[in-house]
């Protein structure tokens, strides 16, 4: 799982600061070289490691600090407020036009997931009340129309592609008249990628964002390509200009340095997090909630969310009136509460965002 080695040394460095009644500087030195280490190992940007230290040695040696009745905590606090700094501070939202349709385009190299993202992104917009219409924008990749109309007919979310055009700005601008006429109030490009960015790629991009004019460009990014994630976004914001990055693949045997080290290299938000292969594994993302999931604080306030998407209203009533007439539970209610509690997720995953007495 993403940050898991990286979440369990910062949790090993916040339990050894919770328990001292004193710190002193050379104790700060060396708990600070192991977080260094740690951040290094998960692929994290070097400048960004080095700031990152340089920022919590300056804050906790502090007289406010030292002179505090738990140091320790006071520590912990600092570390969870840096990182939450690092990871983008507060939350981005998807800015949404007063005048509808509101365009959004995806881009990224091939592999990234980008095809599935959209129709993630789509499942999850329309669940925030919205009517979105998924665009096959790529028209070289073989099977890539299928791909995206298959995605479409699973979600019930409907899907304009022109096969037999070839002319990507075209098919773009005919998708934006056609959400019109239907009432589709959000658009979603899936653009071609390419193997490595090219001119050919980014000419291509820059032609759909004059015509087009889209209100939000984010970058799909495979966060198991690690540091080089960073890298991609880097040239894309250069080249195009990003409104914000979608990771994917963090449920994944990734250490995570690219969804830390993005916000500060870049300068652009993370919006949304991939977290399995199924088309409703997309969260929002949150800086605060994911500083506290590395730490080990729990993530409560995401369980609460889950739960409220995921389970059956009428199933809970039926199970109320039967507990208000004191009548016992029988199997067939445990197995369907089990089935709910399933479309959560993992059980492990469910019990990484609880948070940890030690």
């Amino acid at each position: 799982m993403a940050f898991e080695g990286l979440s369990e040394k910062l949790q090993a460095f916040t339990r050894k600061l919770r328990g001292k009644a004193r710190i002193t500087e050379s104790d700060l030195n060396e708990m600070l070289r192991e977080v260094k280490l740690a951040l290094l190992e998960a692929d994290v940007n070097f400048k960004v490691v080095k700031e990152f230290i340089n920022n919590i040695h300056e804050k906790a040696l502090g007289s406010d600090v030292l002179k505090s009745l738990t140091p320790g905590q006071q520590v912990v606090k600092i570390v969870k407020d840096e990182l939450v700094e690092l990871l983008g501070g507060t939350d981005s939202k998807i800015a949404f036009t007063s005048n509808p349709p509101t365009v959004i385009m995806l881009i990224g190299l091939q592999g990234s997931g980008k095809t599935t993202t959209a129709g993630k992104l789509a499942n999850i917009l329309r669940k925030q009340g919205k009517s979105p219409l998924l665009v096959a924008c790529d028209v070289y990749r073989p099977a890539a129309i299928k791909q995206l109309q298959v995605v479409g007919a699973q979600l019930n979310i409907p899907v304009y592609a022109n096969e037999g055009e070839k002319d990507v700005v075209k098919i773009a601008r005919q998708a934006k008249e056609i959400a019109i006429s239907k009432l589709n109030d959000v658009v979603i490009l899936d653009t071609a990628g390419r193997l490595q960015i090219d001119e050919e790629l980014m000419q291509e991009l820059k032609n759909i964002k004059l015509s087009v004019k889209p209100h939000e460009i984010l970058l799909v990014v495979d966060s198991m390509t690690g540091q080089e994630a960073v890298n991609i976004a880097s040239k894309f914001n250069e080249d195009l200009g990003i409104d914000g990055v979608i990771l994917t693949k963090l449920d994944g045997d990734t250490r995570g340095g690219a969804a830390i080290s993005v916000k500060k290299v870049t300068g652009k938000p993370i919006k949304f997090i991939g977290t399995g292969e199924k088309l409703n594994e997309i969260e929002e993302f949150h800086p605060d909630r994911m500083a506290s999931r590395i730490l080990g604080m729990g993530d409560v306030l995401s369980i609460i969310e889950q739960a409220e998407d995921q389970f059956d209203a009428e199933e809970a009533a039926r199970l109320e009136k039967k507990l208000r007439k004191n009548k016992d539970l029988d199997l067939n209610d445990y197995l369907s509460q089990l089935r709910q509690v399933k479309k959560m997720g993992s059980f492990s995953s469910i019990l990484k965002m609880i948070p940890r007495n030690e």
